[in-house]
């Protein structure tokens, strides 16, 4: 018995120590704890942009001197682990085109000089083309462009044919086939080249890496050759037709000199075609500057027919320079079907007339079916012939 007992109250407990008591049980801190490990865990899975996070790493060290000449040489696509090549993207001075194919629809990009005086590669004349007369030709600030000189004019100086053949055109019915929007697509180019007959006209836009050389080949396989011209059509700028369009808002001084831009792109065309353009072509203050501009340089004029109230054919008669327009567009509905129903509507319009225009892309299918009608047209009395003999030819009445 301790002191503290003897001298307590009787009949009283001596008072007990108090003991602290935590707020919590141990479950509970367990239990805490592991939430706020889950929290953290999870704001630095979400937050981190770490993008290798989770992949294994080896760290390698390497002398690059010793290195095997063709593994330092080897470039980084080569790796099959390297990040892809990110697309081609224009360069300076040249933009993106999306060419839009006016009876099919299909649609190509092709990156083209950018055509402004501030883009060199624009600005630097093409090269030459075999079989141009250069007494034809005359130097602008884009390059060289066809002019009238001597009484010669590139409507006849490079058309197709000879006097003999039109001779004999003079006494049938004739067809001219036109081939249009060449020159964007070197294979569909190429065909149309080397698959129809030397009496089809072709058609090239002033776009693609190089049209000189695609129409140096086309004229050594007997072709005539027309330059399409841009122009505005209704759905503008939403449908755009390339870089130096030819625009109805523009003064006829910016057109005219857009005009010398596309000229400027080869040479060795009888004339000018326009590339959509149904909005231009229907308005005679913006359409009169750029046809009376061709008729001087010694150039025809191909209206693809595309845009009912088209002014070209008023005013080319106008300048008295050769025009066509187009009666039928071949494959407007690009079926086997379809595109030989539009050739025998050529013929009939042929027989009633003495002429006929039609107007085809470079499809597959069309080239293939105009070849294949092309071979078995003679047997029918009807002669096959260059553009620039059809507009020559009297029309019956």
């Amino acid at each position: 018995m301790t002191t503290d007992d003897l001298s307590a109250p009787l009949g009283q407990d001596r008072p007990r120590k108090r003991r602290y008591r935590l707020p919590f049980t141990a479950p509970q801190a367990i239990a805490g704890l592991f939430g706020l490990f889950l929290v953290v865990f999870l704001g630095f899975a979400i937050f981190n942009q770490n993008p290798m996070g989770g992949e294994p790493l080896a760290k390698v060290s390497y002398d690059p001197a010793k290195l095997p000449a063709e593994t330092a040489a080897k470039p980084a696509s080569a790796n099959p682990t390297a990040p892809k090549e990110a697309a081609k993207e224009p360069a300076a001075g040249q933009q993106t085109v999306t060419i839009i194919d006016g009876s099919s629809g299909a649609r190509q990009s092709v990156i083209v000089g950018g055509g402004t005086e501030t883009a060199a590669a624009a600005d630097a004349p093409p090269a030459m083309i075999a079989g141009v007369n250069p007494k034809l030709l005359e130097s602008s600030r884009y390059g060289m462009i066809p002019v009238a000189a001597d009484g010669l004019k590139s409507f006849r100086a490079y058309a197709a044919g000879g006097d003999a053949e039109r001779a004999v055109a003079a006494k049938k019915p004739v067809v001219a086939i036109v081939i249009s929007g060449l020159g964007v697509g070197a294979a569909k180019t190429a065909d149309a080249i080397t698959k129809l007959p030397g009496a089809v006209t072709l058609a090239f836009t002033p776009y693609g890496s190089d049209p000189g050389k695609l129409v140096e080949r086309a004229r050594a396989q007997k072709h005539e050759v027309l330059l399409q011209v841009p122009m505005e059509p209704f759905d503008y700028p939403d449908n755009d037709p390339g870089p130096q369009t030819l625009l109805t808002t523009l003064s006829a001084e910016q057109n005219v000199d857009r005009l010398a831009w596309h000229m400027s792109r080869f040479q060795g065309y009888v004339g000018i075609a326009n590339f959509m353009g149904s909005r231009f072509v229907a308005t005679d203050t913006a359409m009169q500057p750029i046809v009376k501009e061709a008729a001087k340089r010694g150039l025809a004029w191909l209206d693809d027919g595309s845009a009912p109230r088209s002014v070209a054919g008023v005013i080319a008669e106008g300048q008295s320079m050769p025009f066509a327009k187009a009666d039928v567009g071949i494959d407007t509905v690009p079926t086997p079907a379809e595109i030989d129903r539009a050739l025998a509507r050529l013929e009939t319009l042929a027989k009633e007339r003495g002429t006929a225009v039609g107007v085809a892309s470079a499809l597959p299918i069309s080239i293939e079916r105009i070849g294949t009608w092309a071979k078995q047209l003679e047997g029918r009395g009807i002669a096959l012939v260059p553009l620039t003999t059809a507009m020559l030819k009297p029309k019956s009445s």
